[in-house]
This record gives structure tokens, sequence and C-alpha cells, in this order.
């Protein structure tokens, strides 16, 4: 199957990211799309395994498949947890609702490791910035500023929002390059704090409800095995332990 093919036939969530899902589009904005799909039981049975991820069809649109996706989620990875809470909702089928409906078995204490990474780099990268060109790329500090207190947020309520809501302004400010950049680091530098701070007092789990997204995995795999397809009798006879012929 043409990888494409999976994400058009076989997406059962799909959305806007970016600019758009964080309230900060302006009229020069891209428009990303994300989504998940989950590839047929069936194609697991080759030797040749279905893509972990798909780049289109089209232009700013990247899917990944479903234990990927999970798998990363699990992990408490930024933009994967950030595309599970994402405002615009394209397409979901009813797969995709109980994908949706797991959205608080994936949040953890982990999520201040990770975030916490990805900023720390991103700081490392503006700092570079500075050092070599006298300023930092103002987009990339406003997203840094925009992440470090979505993850400040979500460890001090346990809820993870997207949309800046009333920061826009202020965040575009520092996009357009009207905030100083010492205000910019020491803005970074309080924030990161408050974060430390507030992963103590997290009424977040330790780690994720993996069992929980498990089952779910293995229940979407199964229903997808049961579908009628080219191999139907014999595809369901093995899922279901009849055998797959005669011997």
């Amino acid at each position: 199957m043409h990888p494409e093919a999976l994400v058009r036939d076989h997406t059962i969530y799909a959305c806007v990211m970016g600019s758009r899902a964080f309230g900060l589009a302006t009229r020069d904005s891209d428009t990303d799309r994300r989504g998940v799909f989950l590839a047929p039981t069936e194609l697991y049975w080759r030797f040749e395994k279905p893509p972990t991820h798909v780049e289109g069809p089209g232009e700013e649109r990247f899917g990944w498949e479903l234990e990927r996706f999970c798998e990363l989620a699990l992990r408490a990875n930024p933009n994967i947890l950030e595309c599970l809470h994402s405002p615009l909702v394209e397409y979901v089928d009813d797969t995709g609702r109980e994908l949706l409906a797991l959205r608080e078995a994936f949040l953890s204490r982990q999520a201040h490791d990770t975030f916490t990474r990805y900023a720390h780099g991103q700081r490392h990268k503006l700092d570079a910035d500075v050092r070599v060109h006298g300023a930092p790329r103002w987009k990339h500090a406003m997203h840094l500023l925009r992440l470090l207190t979505s993850a400040r947020d979500l460890l001090r309520t346990g809820v993870l929002t997207v949309d800046v809501g009333e920061q826009r302004e202020s965040l575009l400010a520092v996009k357009r390059g009207e905030v100083p950049w010492p205000e910019v680091e020491a803005r970074m530098t309080r924030l990161a704090r408050e974060g430390e701070e507030a992963a103590r007092r997290s009424p977040l789990p330790a780690g994720p409800d993996r069992r929980r997204v498990e089952d779910f995995l293995y229940r979407a795999r199964r229903a997808s095995a049961l579908r009628p397809g080219p191999y139907d009798e014999v595809v369901q006879g093995v899922v279901r332990g009849r055998g797959g012929g005669e011997h």
C-alpha cells in the first residue's frame, strides 16, 4: 500500500497545529496539518512493514501510524502531546475519538523532563545566534516562551492548553523583535524556575498509564484485522484462533 494511501484511506484523527493552533497566526502563517493513521493489521503480516510516519500528501502535512504516535506520546514528546490537544480538529472517527478520550493517560510528570530538554536545546541555539549575529531568531524565541509557559501550566494544573489566549499580543511583540533580548532572557529564566517548582507539586502521576494505552492499541489492531478484506476468511480464522488452513 502506498504511504499516501494510508493517510488518505486510514486516518483516524487529523488536526491543525503550529501558529494557528497556538493562537499566534498572522496573515502570512502556514497551515500545518498533523494526523494519525491506523495501518491495516494485515500489512504487518508481510516482510515489509507499514511506515511509522508519512510526509504528505500535500505540503505542510505529516502523519504518524497509531502505534508510533502512542509510543511518542507515552514518552511525553511535546509535539505529540500538543497534537493530541489541538483546538483545531479537522477529522476524527470512532477510533480517533477513543484516542482523544485517552489524552489524560499520556500525561505525567515525565513531561517536565521532555519539555525541559527540548527547551534547553532551543535556548542554546538562541544564545548561539546572539553571540554570532547579535540577536536571536525572534520567532524561535517567541515559541520557546510559549513552550515554557505551556509546560509550567501543565505541571501546575494537570491540563495541557495549546492556545496562548491572552498572551498572544505579548508573544507576537517578541516575534517582531520589539522586546529587548535581556528581558526575553529574564522571562525564560523565570518560566523555567516556575516549571521546576510546579514539577515538585504537580497533580500529575509519576508516569503515564501505559497499560490503558496498550489495551486501546490492541483493540484497534484486532478490530482492523476482523474487517472484511481480500483474504477475509483466512485472516479472520487466524485472529479468532481457528487456524489458517489445511495441513
